[in-house]
């Protein structure tokens, strides 16, 4: 690295305008909680166990320690333990996400409410976004569309019964093509590239019912298809949260940690430690809830109209 660059990259990449709203966001989303009667806990960042989701890379500790990606599995240890509605705000890790949305350290707002469903939590992160933005979203329209529906009007393409190949030469059709994926990496691909630049502007677009497949730690609900009952939210066209109706069933979770190992290992990756704690957890018994996982740093992009993570990050990753 030349003289220049040190000379410069001692910097933060943040105005003092965004740290001061920075401090403001952070702030309102403890008084939203609080007004909400919900409790604001922490869990560690260390942890024996990694996430065994395959599209999520774990960072480790040298003594085999794993960073969290979530606070999701502590929480609902919290929760079986019959702590009530709670609410965590911190920083989280995932290897090899940089870019213009990710950073490999960033900050992560989760939270669930018990005795809710889904589609209730939908409208509460509708509120707490609203609350947030400080009028700035309070005239922005809020839809809601299933996984189906959304496949169905911007590709014309029902994502559930689609072949790969289907998928494919849907992707073909749009240049892209010479790749071989997944049927799950292909419907994320199509979201991504396709979908998403998409969607309306200055919209919170829910998109929900998503394939059994994609449950990760969601209930599914035995439709016809089968579809688990998970949301996630866009605004305008920027990911922003993912929420679940929560899985409480011990045996179907362990399953699902395994059936991602296997997955890693078939593809030549590294498998994570099961979080047994958390089994534990679900066996004593898991109230029903849905919880939610929001970007924070994606948030304030929007409030702000910026157009990169580091805009609104002290230090990100090259300055780290």
């Amino acid at each position: 690295m030349l003289i220049a660059e040190f000379m410069t990259d001692w910097q933060p990449t943040i105005s003092l305008e965004g740290l001061q709203k920075r401090a403001r966001l952070s702030q309102d989303i403890r008084n939203y909680f609080l007004q909400q009667g919900v409790l604001e806990v922490e869990t560690p960042v260390l942890s024996k166990a990694g996430n065994t989701d395959p599209e999520i890379d774990s960072l480790q500790t040298d003594d085999k320690h794993y960073l969290r990606t979530s606070p999701e599995f502590a929480l609902k240890r919290l929760l079986s333990a019959g702590c009530g509605n709670i609410f965590e705000l911190g920083r989280v890790f995932r290897s090899a996400e940089v870019g213009r949305y990710h950073n490999p350290e960033f900050t992560l707002l989760e939270w669930y409410r018990i005795s809710f469903g889904y589609h209730r939590l939908m409208d509460e992160v509708a509120a707490l976004v609203r609350h947030c933005g400080r009028g700035k979203f309070d005239h922005w329209p809020q839809q809601k569309l299933s996984y189906r529906k959304l496949f169905q009007q911007h590709l014309d393409i029902d994502p559930f019964s689609a072949t790969v190949d289907e998928l494919a030469a849907v992707a073909g059709k749009h240049g892209i093509d010479s790749i071989e994926l997944e049927h799950k990496q292909w419907l994320d691909l199509l979201i991504s590239h396709l979908i998403q630049p998409a969607l309306p502007a200055d919209h919170l677009t829910f998109i929900y019912d998503f394939p059994a497949g994609q449950a990760a730690l969601a209930k599914i609900r035995p439709d016809t298809p089968p579809v688990a009952e998970r949301f996630e939210l866009y605004l305008g066209s920027i990911e922003l949260a993912n929420g679940y109706q929560e899985l409480t069933d011990a045996s179907e979770q362990l399953h699902r940690f395994e059936a991602d190992n296997a997955l890693r290992k078939q593809r030549g990756e590294s498998q994570c430690i099961v979080d047994h704690n958390l089994l534990a957890a679900l066996r004593a018994g898991l109230p029903e809830c849905a919880g939610v996982a929001l970007g924070v740093d994606r948030l304030l992009m929007a409030i702000l109209d910026l157009d990169s993570i580091s805009d609104v990050i002290a230090f990100p990753f090259s300055r780290a």
